[in-house]
């Protein structure tokens, strides 16, 4: 995704340290591009049926064609060698800003997710642990107990060991496939599910806004190419790298599909059986994937508010640890009250996703390029794509708010009844013993 800019520690294409190599960068590009999106694919081949593979498709090429137009935004001058940067020279600094405040509004959501990711999976590993304060289910007391885990990393500024740490993530991503396909081979489960469908018109905006999150890391391509030894080849890097994710994402998604049909959870780990070895393993690899990145993707945001603060309090390292400390408990009472997985990786994808990775790089290469583009056949195709990104971006973020206020209606009862019930009996005892 957008936050995986900070999860694998790129060389630089110039100075003494030597440059990417070719297979080097192959492997950051995939690192960039393949990531939790693993865990929801499954849900949103089921949501949309099995030709809502085609959108998945048709989501991949866009995607590949925006990472080229960042490119030649980067080749048409010598300071757009950041995301940011390629903002700036197509829309000043307002552009900056306003690309800034998306990234970091996307890496909060994120973090969030991770959240809500880890304290599902260890809710299935121990169903009846629960903290009785307040009436905490076990999904909720874990949000805790996981804050605590992930506490002592929020306290470190300088994470360049975390990000070697979080550069497995495609080691990551092949173990939980590896696992999902042994549970069906050899677990039981098989690959003969009935009840697929073919199309599913009611939960297609649900899918297209999951697939789209798969393809989230274009703020980290200028990273890539700019890492490169031979530049030249960052095309086929990119090509590369997208076969190979697209390919990993819909071998998960079909096998996962072809085991659970339309009982696929939010995220495939959920579905897994953890007392068997294959199974425990993906959800032992899927719980780490939190404690490692979620200081990686908080910290530019924590960066950024540093930034706006005076100058007297931007060096003081007690101030960065509240700034920190603050940014996590914020993301736990976010969690704590839409703790909905699959709808937030919705909305992240319909608003944040679309954005970064289609319309921004097709208006960011319009504006660069206009004194040197002629209307043609490029002039089509991106404006074609900028019509399906703005019709997936409302329609996806629409039904993903709608889902998500009937989700915390529904979630605002179950809390609201005991402590309702609370109240009452404290107040039927005060009247006793008036």
């Amino acid at each position: 995704m957008a936050t995986d800019e900070l999860k694998t520690p790129l060389t630089t294409g110039t100075g003494a340290v030597p440059g990417s190599s070719f297979i080097k960068a192959c492997f950051n590009g995939i690192n960039a591009f393949l990531g939790i999106g693993l865990l929801t694919v499954p849900y949103a081949l089921s949501s949309g049926g099995w030709l809502s593979l085609l959108l998945f498709l048709l989501i991949g090429l866009i995607s590949f064609y925006t990472g080229i137009l960042l490119k030649r935004c980067m080749d048409s001058s010598p300071y757009a060698k950041t995301y940011l940067n390629i903002a700036e020279q197509a829309y000043g600094k307002n552009g900056r800003i306003t690309v800034s405040i998306i990234i970091n509004s996307e890496l909060y959501l994120v973090t969030v997710g991770l959240l809500i990711l880890e304290a599902d999976n260890l809710h299935k590993l121990f169903p009846n642990f629960s903290i009785h304060l307040l009436a905490m289910d076990g999904s909720r007391s874990f949000l805790i107990l996981t804050a605590m885990l992930i506490l002592p990393s929020m306290l470190f500024t300088d994470l360049s060991l975390l990000s070697y740490v979080s550069a497995t993530g495609v080691a990551s991503c092949l173990v939980i496939f590896g696992s999902i396909f042994s549970v069906g081979a050899f677990g039981g489960v098989g690959f003969g599910y009935r009840g697929q469908e073919l199309v599913n018109l009611g939960g297609l905006s649900t899918a297209i806004s999951l697939y789209i999150v798969c393809f989230a890391g274009h703020p980290v391509i200028p990273s890539i190419y700019t890492s490169m030894k031979s530049q030249f080849h960052f095309t086929k890097v990119l090509l590369v790298s997208f076969f190979i994710t697209i390919l990993t994402y819909m071998a998960t998604a079909i096998v996962a599909y072809l085991m659970y049909g339309a009982n696929v959870e939010s995220s495939i780990t959920l579905n897994l059986p953890s007392n068997q070895v294959a199974g425990a393993i993906a959800i032992y690899t899927t719980l780490l994937i939190p404690i490692t990145r979620y200081a990686l993707m908080m910290s530019p945001v924590a960066t950024s508010i540093e930034g706006a603060l005076p100058q007297e309090y931007t060096n003081s390292t007690h101030v960065r640890i509240l700034i920190r400390i603050a940014l996590l408990i914020s993301t736990v009472m976010v969690a704590y009250v839409f703790p909905y997985y699959e709808t937030l990786m919705a909305i992240i994808g319909s608003i944040f996703v679309v954005l970064g990775s289609f319309i921004i790089p097709c208006l960011c290469y319009l504006k660069i390029s206009r004194f040197r583009r002629r209307w043609g056949y490029e002039t089509t195709a991106i404006i074609l794509i900028l019509i399906f990104s703005a019709t997936a971006a409302i329609i996806g973020t629409y039904s993903s708010i709608l889902e998500l206020f009937s989700s915390t209606r529904s979630n605002f009862l179950s809390i609201s009844s005991p402590v309702a019930s609370l109240v009452y009996a404290t107040a039927r005892r005060e009247k006793h013993v008036a």
